[in-house]
């Protein structure tokens, strides 16, 4: 007979092998959200574009995926995690070879879309799947885990992928792209399950719960919440300098205004994802530990808008004060993985995914605005010099785009004051949403 020991010891292996297993997915989607900076030259010439349209091009993979976020989170409340991840990971790869392939503008755009639509349900996947394997206490240390399983996707989309573009061309890399995919669709197959064994009872309730209470009203609960806003607004606006330096702009900035050379250039973006990886689950920690959300909350935020403003303002750093800035930048805006626990300590069980999803709804809302907005602030500027095809930027310009992100961690420091404290504590009757 197994000790009961042993059956814990066993639960809580097999509850971390299924969410690092499930992050993989997420993990992957990053480098197709992050993998633009690293190519963007390359992509620039090759489809003869400006930075507007590139802006756009990017933004593709997001306008797929915040269409379908609000839908997937609808969906993940009602069918088999596991095995919408798998359907949607091979969305991503036809997306990513169908890029790959891509000879026109439209072509390329479309299969940004497509892989976009599988990313809409990659985090959200991670999340349904956090709450049903680990305990409410432990939950924003292991949404920390699953963000800097993601983060390392962002890093392996900076340096390591721009060294490649040295030897291979970008549709090859892209090749190399959904090769990985298989690999991870393989693991994700033999380790995720969808809840464990103890968990099929409570599963069961959960859905008549949630067939008796009605699709709309289960909608309603959802977006009449404040704190699911406040919490979608938050990370949003923290979420910025990944989406735009990481993801797209970040290279051109440093080499153009910083006068850094491409592999300086990615090393320094990296740094945003190393400092998101080491704070995402020390964040998460400290906030478990303390039983609080809103105090990190309104600390992150302050301490994001005084590195933002440093960066902005001396325009002559050097190679290692870029590395350190970014660093920081990275580290203080990863108490944004807070706003995920939040959500779901927020918010009744039965409604998890759809309550994310709006979260989600609005922080991938934000990006998909923000990327062609800074290509069209740089544009504005542009003096129309290229150099072998790509677009060359003046400090002006770059200078202009970069007040994005002081504004938007200003109104996140504002959301993060009217966030209403869960204590770290399941949804219960004390919230202000109710069945």
């Amino acid at each position: 007979m197994i000790s009961r020991a042993s059956a814990t010891h066993f639960h809580h292996s097999k509850s971390w092998l299924v969410i690092l297993a499930a992050s993989l997915f997420f993990f992957y989607e990053f480098i197709q959200m992050q993998m633009f900076n690293s190519i963007s030259g390359s992509l620039m010439s090759h489809f003869d574009i400006n930075g507007e349209q590139l802006g756009n091009l990017s933004a593709m993979y997001l306008y797929g995926n915040v269409l379908f976020l609000f839908p997937a989170g609808l969906i993940l409340d009602r069918v088999s995690t596991r095995q919408l991840i798998l359907y949607t990971l091979v969305l991503c790869i036809a997306g990513t070879l169908g890029f790959a392939i891509a000879h026109h503008f439209w072509q390329a755009a479309l299969s940004r879309i497509l892989a976009g639509v599988g990313n809409a349900f990659g985090f959200l996947s991670c999340m349904r799947l956090a709450a049903r394997w680990f305990p409410s206490r432990m939950l924003a240390f292991v949404v920390g885990v699953i963000v800097t399983i993601a983060m390392l996707g962002g890093v392996c989309a900076q340096t390591p992928l721009t060294l490649l573009t040295h030897y291979y061309s970008w549709q090859e890399i892209m090749f190399f792209n959904a090769a990985l995919g298989v690999i991870i669709f393989f693991v994700i197959f033999m380790q995720v399950q969808d809840y464990p064994e103890t968990y099929e009872k409570q599963h069961q309730a959960q859905q008549q719960q949630l067939e008796s209470l009605g699709f709309f009203p289960s909608i309603g609960l959802a977006i009449r919440n404040p704190q699911n806003w406040l919490g979608g607004c938050y990370t949003s606006c923290l979420n910025l300098p990944i989406m735009l330096l990481g993801a797209l702009w970040g290279n051109l900035y440093l080499e153009q205004v910083h006068h850094l050379t491409d592999i300086q250039a990615s090393s320094v973006v990296s740094m945003i994802f190393i400092g998101m990886i080491i704070g995402s689950p020390l964040v998460g920690a400290w906030s478990d530990l303390i039983s609080l959300r809103k105090f990190p909350m309104i600390l992150g935020a302050i301490f994001s808008l005084i590195s933002i403003l440093v960066l902005i303002e001396f325009q002559n750093l050097t190679y290692i004060p870029l590395l350190i800035l970014f660093f920081s930048i990275g580290f203080f805006t990863s108490v944004q993985v807070l706003s995920y626990p939040l959500i779901a300590e927020s918010n009744n069980r039965i409604v998890t995914s759809t309550a994310t999803a709006w979260a989600s709804f609005i922080i991938m809302g934000g990006a998909a605005l923000s990327q062609p907005l800074f290509g069209l602030i740089i544009d504005h500027f542009w003096n129309g010099l290229k150099i072998n095809g790509v677009n060359i930027y003046s400090s002006t310009a770059f200078e202009h785009a970069m007040l994005l992100f002081p504004i938007t961690f200003l109104f996140a420091l504002i959301c993060a004051f009217f966030v209403k404290e869960t204590q770290c504590r399941e949804f219960n009757s004390h919230h202000q949403t109710r069945l």
